[in-house]
């Protein structure tokens, strides 16, 4: 299978040059590798927030979920949860996970749940037209701040660094086969894979000739060690608009599961799923 064999009818929305586009064909690239050997990709699915980000899962052929705002994560990991077996992928913004959805995505990275969160970060709420979101900067002009917003952007990657998650990276959407190399790690990472993808809303923050300037691929980085994680994801603070920004793997830890691994309330994985569809067939 190709890429493009994973496309669908849907007629796409998204803005020319948007850093959406970038996303959409590495995911289709990287899941049609992955169906080699399994030729359909009925064990993955897609969960997607709301938000302009969420329209790839209208456009990749594969099962999937919307889920309402800011609830992205809770729904990925119900899913995750209710069958361990399943390839989980989740889509969200940085308006969808850093804002509504903050107190999920930590405790989803608390937990370690076996899925990969991928969080489109354009730095506005490009889909209501440009307003700030949490990782916008000190100063951001847009509708909901005319005058400049007066709060400073949190820093994604030292927050799930901190909550636990097990591996963390950053791309940008305009190095394809960087975004690849991450997916695939991610994807084949045992546990909650983050990855924080700085996506160019070209409409209401185009921040390419930014980027382009200032991005550089880690190297001579050692990803098992946690200080040393912390220290490059502080190397830029969302903020600084002359600091270097690395892309890259910049943690990667085993652990154990959440599903796999129940915490003390003696079940195994089989039982809480019989149990889950004894429950289920009441409502059936």
């Amino acid at each position: 299978m190709i890429g493009k064999e994973l496309g669908t009818n849907a007629p796409n929305t998204w803005c020319p040059g948007c850093g959406n586009f970038s996303i959409l064909n590495a995911m289709k690239a990287v899941l049609a590798e992955l169906s080699e050997g399994a030729p359909d990709l009925a064990r993955t699915v897609l969960v997607a927030g709301i938000g302009c980000h969420g329209k790839i899962a209208d456009y990749i052929n594969v099962n999937s979920f919307y889920s309402i705002h800011g609830r992205a994560t809770p729904a990925a990991e119900g899913i995750k949860i209710g069958d361990p077996g399943l390839r989980v992928i989740c889509h969200s913004g940085d308006g969808d996970a850093y804002g509504e959805g903050l107190e999920h995505l930590i405790f989803a990275a608390k937990r370690n749940v076996d899925m990969t969160m991928i969080v489109h970060d354009n730095r506005v709420y490009g889909l209501t037209t440009g307003q700030y979101t949490p990782t916008s900067p000190l100063g951001f002009k847009g509708r909901s701040t005319p005058a400049g917003s007066i709060e400073s952007p949190i820093n994604p990657l030292a927050l799930m660094l901190t909550s636990g998650a097990t591996f963390v990276a950053r791309g940008y959407s305009h190095g394809i086969e960087n975004l690849k190399d991450i997916f695939r790690a991610a994807i084949a990472h045992p546990g909650f894979s983050f990855i924080d993808i700085l996506q160019v809303c070209v409409t209401f923050f185009n921040q390419y000739e930014d980027y382009t300037a200032r991005t550089y691929a880690l190297e001579n980085h050692d990803a098992s060690d946690f200080d040393a994680a912390v220290k490059r994801a502080r190397e830029w603070d969302y903020n600084s608009t002359d600091a270097r920004i690395p892309l890259g793997v910049f943690y990667r830890h085993d652990a154990p599961v959440f599903e796999v691994n129940p915490a003390d309330v003696g079940h195994k994985p089989a039982e809480t799923r019989a149990e889950l569809d004894k429950l289920l067939a009441q409502y059936r």
